[in-house]
């Protein structure tokens, strides 16, 4: 097997385990990226064997794959909270403080946790690290003003301490999100006070949302070459 068969086996083993946490009636959400396509997949199965639940997607992948599965999809407007949101992440560290984004859906992400209960996040043993950072942050921002917006960043990057280069996604031709907005990926290398790098971003006019996920996520799940690791609330 592979090393990228065998990381899409981890993601796979860290869905199932997901999955024991949804029960009939729910409202889930459903996240976006590789790992977590593997639990839409999942719980796709499950409605097809008689499972009634209600979704909300985190992108417009994410609800065409539900769609195809015949999964019966809602509004955040219609349900206002949910019960479980389950999500992959980029990073996760031994708080559940998360890095997320790397699929560019990272709003509607946030949002969608945060109108969640419970959020439950799956990834395979790569993702867990002892401190966040090695994985660029990304950082959502409005077109207009962009160089104004990104040299905000720079100094509040530099007022903690932080130095790396930021680099637009997608280049001479940008990579839209579903909201219509850049991502400025921040290389930064290790960020020692997630708490306070967020509060300083999301003061930033111009800065519609930021990668990291501090307070959200109450249960991370774990699969690694020996076997499934669950940090947090496990049931």
């Amino acid at each position: 097997m592979t090393a990228a068969a065998d990381q899409d086996r981890r993601k796979r083993e860290a869905a199932r385990r997901a999955l024991e946490l949804v029960r009939p009636g729910m409202k889930l959400g459903l996240g976006t990226g590789t790992t977590a396509r593997h639990f839409v997949d999942l719980v796709g199965e499950q409605v097809k064997g008689g499972l009634q639940v209600v979704c909300v997607g985190t992108s417009k992948a994410t609800e065409e794959q539900a769609k195809a599965l015949g999964i019966p999809l809602s509004t955040l407007d219609d349900l206002l909270e949910l019960d479980l949101t389950v999500d992959g992440a980029d990073e996760v560290d031994p708080q559940l403080r998360l890095i997320k984004g790397g699929g560019g859906a990272l709003l509607r992400e946030k949002i969608v946790a945060a109108a969640s209960k419970r959020m439950a996040v799956i990834v395979d043993s790569t993702k867990l690290v002892r401190v966040l950072g090695a994985f660029p942050l990304p950082v959502e921002v409005v077109p207009f003003g962009l160089k104004a917006t990104r040299g905000h960043i720079e100094r509040a990057l530099a007022g903690l301490g932080l130095a790396g280069p930021i680099r637009l996604r997608g280049g001479s031709e940008p990579f839209i999100t579903d909201g219509g907005h850049y991502i400025l990926d921040c290389s930064l290398g290790a960020i020692d006070q997630p708490e306070r790098l967020g509060e300083s971003l999301s003061m930033i006019p111009g800065v519609v949302e930021h990668g990291l996920f501090v307070g959200l996520a109450r249960t991370a799940i774990i699969a690694g070459a020996e076997g499934v690791q669950v940090l947090g609330d496990p049931d």
